[in-house]
């Protein structure tokens, strides 16, 4: 999202970042559909980010799309050209249009909300004002290489899809109330994109508390023959017309100890005795619960 958007969004988040998913599925999926570019139903799954390495507010969603899909006519699986997927500057524009429309949209429907000093935009004129950069500019989508094969996306997902605006590995320190983290500055080159940042703590507690989303937001979603209601048939099809046999049944591997979990988080070990360091601890008995209360009583 360009900056006028997202200050929007910052206020708006439950409205404004759902737009910004349907705005994306809509873009994709349109655009692949067109037989001018891939005539195909496509599947995916998107992810919002809403930070950047500075933890300013920069909402994206990054979207994970196999290289084809289903043919519009049914005639089987439609496979994009080798090194690329879609029209990049085609998507931007159009993601562009569907965008701000659903924006004006909400706003005359009366779902955005403004306080501070985004109160004026409750003026449709000023509102429109606002939003005029962002027709002019042009928008980015950025398409990356595909992945070496399922393993590579399986181990991208376990880190990437559930990551936080911060790692612990990115902290440096905190000392006299300032916090002190490393972050790669895209837009220098060689080794000077390795930099760090010192922020007030209470700056960098307003700027982590800037990615808290609305209870019970979806962050990851999927569409097209992904999309949860018809997964499994769209899947099956998709099987058929890659003449690729069905996933052998997997028996799902026993639950960790919750000793095990917790040293592989933590590094520190449950069972190590914490006065030597030598001997292994041992479970003799579970005490009795501490509830000592009252029984409860039917008063009917």
């Amino acid at each position: 999202m360009p900056p006028a958007v997202a200050e929007i969004a910052a206020q708006n988040k439950a409205v404004v970042y759902g737009l910004l998913f349907r705005a994306v599925a809509d873009t994709l999926r349109t655009i692949a559909a067109d037989p001018r570019h891939l005539g195909a139903e496509i599947g995916f799954f998107a992810v919002l980010h809403t930070w950047g390495q500075t933890l300013v507010h920069h909402p994206h969603v990054h979207c994970v799309i196999p290289g084809g899909g289903l043919a519009n006519d049914g005639s089987g699986w439609v496979a994009c050209r080798p090194g690329f997927f879609l029209p990049v500057r085609v998507l931007s524009r159009y993601f562009r249009r569907v965008l701000l429309a659903a924006l004006l949209e909400a706003f005359k429907s009366g779902h955005l909300r403004f306080a501070g000093r985004l109160q004026p935009l409750r003026e449709p004129r000023r509102f429109a004002e606002h939003l005029r950069p962002a027709r002019r500019t042009e928008w980015v989508v950025y398409a990356k290489r595909p992945f070496a094969g399922p393993e590579q996306v399986l181990d991208y997902l376990g880190r990437y899809t559930h990551r936080i605006a911060i790692s612990n590995q990115r902290l440096c320190s905190l000392d006299g109330g300032a916090v002190r983290f490393r972050y790669t500055d895209y837009r220098s080159n060689g080794a000077s994109r390795r930099k760090t940042m010192t922020l007030a703590a209470t700056e960098f507690i307003r700027r982590m508390l800037l990615h808290v989303l609305p209870p019970g937001f979806h962050r990851i979603r999927y569409y097209g023959f992904l999309a949860n209601r018809a997964r499994r048939q769209k899947l099956a099809e998709c099987r058929r017309a890659l003449s690729t046999p069905p996933p052998a049944p997997q028996q799902e591997a026993p639950a960790a100890d919750y000793r095990d979990r917790y040293e592989a988080l933590t590094g520190r070990s449950l069972r190590q005795c914490p006065r030597c360091n030598a001997g292994n601890m041992q479970p003799i008995d579970h005490p009795a619960s501490a509830w000592a209360g009252p029984a409860f009583l039917d008063s009917s």
